[in-house]
Order: C-alpha cells, then sequence, then structure tokens
C-alpha cells in the first residue's frame, strides 16, 4: 500500500473509483450526493495537486496498491483550529473489510503528531456510521462525545460521533 498526494495522472483511476463505489460512499458522504463526474473529479484534482493545503485547508491523499490501482483516500484536515487536525477517509467498495483504511488511518495519525503545534486528532463520523467508528475505535481513539449534527448526507442519523487522540 502506499500514500500519495493525488497526482493529475490519478485523474481516470480516482473518477473510476468513486464511480464503482458510488452506493457504497453516497450514503456517508456529503461531497457525493450526486455521481461525480469527471469534470468534477478533474477541478479536485486540480485544487489539490496545485494547492497544498487545499483553500479549506486539507491535505488530501489518495490510497494505491503495488500496481498504483486507487484502494480509497484519506486526508488531514486543518478545520479544528490549533492544537487539532481531523482525518477524514473513504474506501473503495471492492477493498473495504482488508484494514485500507485502519492501516492509511494509523499512518496518518503519526504523522500528524509529527508535525508542530498538533497535540490532537479528530474522526468525526455519524452514530450510524458503525464501519467509520470501527477504524477510530481500533486504532484507540476515545470517543469524547455524541452529540447532535445537521444531517449531510442519506444514511446519518444526525448525532456526530466525536472521537479523539491525544499526543
Amino acid at each position: 500500500m502506499l500514500i500519495r498526494r493525488w497526482q493529475p495522472e490519478d485523474l481516470i483511476r480516482r473518477f473510476e473509483a468513486i464511480t464503482t463505489s458510488y452506493e457504497h460512499l453516497h450514503p456517508w458522504m456529503e461531497w457525493l450526493a450526486e455521481p461525480t463526474t469527471l469534470d468534477s473529479q478533474r477541478a479536485f484534482g486540480e485544487r489539490v495537486a496545485y494547492g497544498w493545503p487545499t483553500p479549506d485547508r486539507a491535505f488530501n491523499y489518495g490510497i494505491f496498491d503495488t500496481e498504483g490501482a486507487v484502494l480509497g483516500a484519506i486526508g488531514l484536515h486543518d478545520c479544528l483550529g490549533p492544537p487539532a487536525v481531523e482525518i477524514g477517509y473513504w474506501c473503495h467498495v471492492e477493498h473495504t473489510g482488508r484494514g485500507v483504511v485502519t492501516r492509511s488511518a494509523a499512518a496518518l495519525t503519526q504523522l500528524a503528531f509529527a508535525l508542530p503545534g498538533v497535540d490532537r486528532v479528530e474522526i468525526h463520523c455519524d452514530e450510524a456510521n458503525v464501519r467509520s467508528a470501527a477504524v477510530a475505535r481500533r486504532l484507540g481513539y476515545r470517543l469524547d462525545r455524541i452529540e447532535p449534527r445537521a444531517k449531510r448526507a442519506p444514511a446519518e442519523s444526525g448525532r456526530g460521533m466525536y472521537w479523539v487522540m491525544d499526543r
């Protein structure tokens, strides 16, 4: 497995991975309210390739196998304010249940704690998203709180889980 910044040449592979995984991802991903388009993926690719971090202060990475196939994606989001960052992720439907996201989130957690000024890493998910919560639990994140939040995707319950790991 390889985690690296998205590159312009990843456009078609990323598009195909998201398209193939649409029914799997759509219920949980706010950004995937509608099937993705090649144009929207091209715009995303340009944003992440030429702006680091992106304007929304995200560091986005692709997760690849040794042949270059897209296994998923993971990002480090500087949206919580110092001293915390948030990790977000998705997995290609054909690669779920193999530890891809868990291993990737473990690596990104280590990377986050190596950054100056980062003392806390968080994973946020909806209470109904048991697979996402399982990643945080397996990595030793502690459940800080469950609280109401706006439903942002079709399968969400409107109750957010906030998982935290301190340095």
